[in-house]
């Protein structure tokens, strides 16, 4: 664990180097610009090589689709206690997630014309489910849920296989309950690949969704503008402010658990108020870590992003989390303090309050999409919603009266502009 302390007098810096130290490398964007180059060249064929050489799974192109009959075993196989836990976050993420569908409108604008918007859904979305290390069935009902409230038509979901070409029953079951039926036994590079430019098998889709680790982030980053992408959701982050009201045991298991991804690129902060908090939860933090059975995958993480700030104020870790606008923000501080952080902080991807409110009941079981902003992304970008899997289209409907109130407006723009042609657009049905 590294200490910092807000009033070093190179505190901001040393921040934004530990922060920007899970940005993909030189060497990570060449080797996926390579993977993409020869997935759009070469279809099916680079597709296959590069599963058995980062999945050790051999594949054929008839074989890189799930089948319908295999989804439907998984979801009839699952244990009747996991079934119903898919169900119940489910209904959750329905619940949560309807109440932000985008809804059309008509209204008049100030020259008397009809103006307004309309909602689509996108055509066809590719989603990513990371399943390599472990497999992230949440993932599943946090992407796929909000797709089909959108009304997207076609939803076809990407996740890698074992050696063996299998894939997890779970993930497969919660595909199924979602109501998937297009699946691609393909993950890494080569599934973004295959999204963005579509092969003999795998036809484009429209947009990609879903996290990734370093190199699916940087392959979504490298073929936008081709088809579209949600965010570039990397390495997960966490970052708990802790006052003397924090529980230490409560903090640690939340530490924790963000570590356990494992990819050894996580982020990890601790902004307290004190170096005596600090001291109580780093020493809860070893505690448990001794109990897990991933301790031998969550410790280089703690060892190389794990980072904790001693602050003056709760208005300095204000700042704090606002520069590192984190994926999670977990407020264990007294509850009038966390009303007035939760209005103060603007930059995080989700917040959680008060010690009963850990990250994992948001990532599984609360409603909102866990597919958040990471990397800082934050400032700019929200977490996964409905109207991501939408597009808009404004819509005007003017007649001659209310385009007479807007000719002199027109004509003035056209002649700062010195287009013509546009000017006399307008004039040529008033004059």
């Amino acid at each position: 664990m590294r200490l910092l302390s807000f009033n070093d007098r190179t505190f901001a810096s040393q921040l934004r180097a530990f922060a920007d130290s899970a940005s993909a490398s030189a060497a990570v964007s060449a080797s996926v610009a390579a993977i993409l180059a020869d997935v759009r060249q070469r279809g099916d064929a680079a597709v296959v090589e590069y599963v058995a050489k980062f999945d050790r799974a051999r594949l054929t192109p008839r074989r890189f689709r799930v089948s319908e009959a295999e989804l439907k075993a998984a979801a009839s196989g699952l244990p009747v206690a996991e079934r119903r836990a898919i169900r119940a976050a489910l209904a959750a993420v329905l619940a949560f997630n309807r109440r932000s569908l985008p809804k059309g409108w008509m209204a008049r604008n100030p020259h008397g014309a009809r103006v307004g918007e309309r909602h689509f859904p996108l055509q066809r979305v590719g989603v990513y489910v990371p399943g390599g290390q472990v497999p992230l069935v949440s993932t599943v009902l946090m992407t796929v849920t909000l797709a089909k409230i959108a009304g997207c038509p076609e939803i076809a979901a990407f996740t890698p296989s074992n050696a063996e070409g299998e894939v997890s029953s779970h993930l497969l079951g919660a595909l199924a309950l979602a109501g998937v039926k297009e699946v691609y036994r393909i993950g890494g590079v080569q599934a973004v690949g295959a999204m963005a430019y579509g092969t003999a098998t795998i036809r484009p889709v429209d947009k990609v969704f879903g996290p990734g680790n370093a190199y699916v982030c940087e392959a979504k980053r490298q073929v936008f503008g081709t088809v579209g992408v949600d965010s570039l959701p990397g390495p997960s982050e966490v970052m708990v402010i802790a006052d003397e009201s924090a529980v230490p045991r409560y903090a640690a298991a939340d530490l924790l658990a963000q570590a356990e991804h494992g990819s050894g690129r996580e982020k990890i902060y601790l902004v307290a108020t004190s170096r005596r908090v600090i001291t109580r939860i780093a020493a809860e933090v070893e505690r448990q870590l001794k109990t897990l059975p991933r301790a031998d995958r969550i410790r280089p993480v703690l060892e190389a992003g794990f980072l904790a700030v001693v602050v003056r104020s709760l208005d300095e870790a204000v700042m704090v989390a606002n520069r590192v606008a984190p994926e999670h923000l977990e407020l264990l501080v007294r509850p009038a303090a966390q009303v007035r952080l939760t209005r103060a902080i603007t930059t995080a991807g989700a917040i959680m309050q008060g010690n009963f409110t850990p990250t994992a009941v948001g990532d599984f079981a609360a409603g909102p999409s866990h597919v958040l902003p990471t990397g800082g992304a934050g400032r700019f970008l929200s977490g996964l919603r409905v109207a991501d899997f939408m597009r808009r289209t404004s819509v005007l409907a003017y007649d001659l009266n209310s385009l007479r109130k807007a000719a002199p407006v027109v004509a003035a723009f056209a002649a700062m502009e010195q287009l013509a042609a546009h000017g006399r657009s307008v004039a040529v049905r008033v004059e």
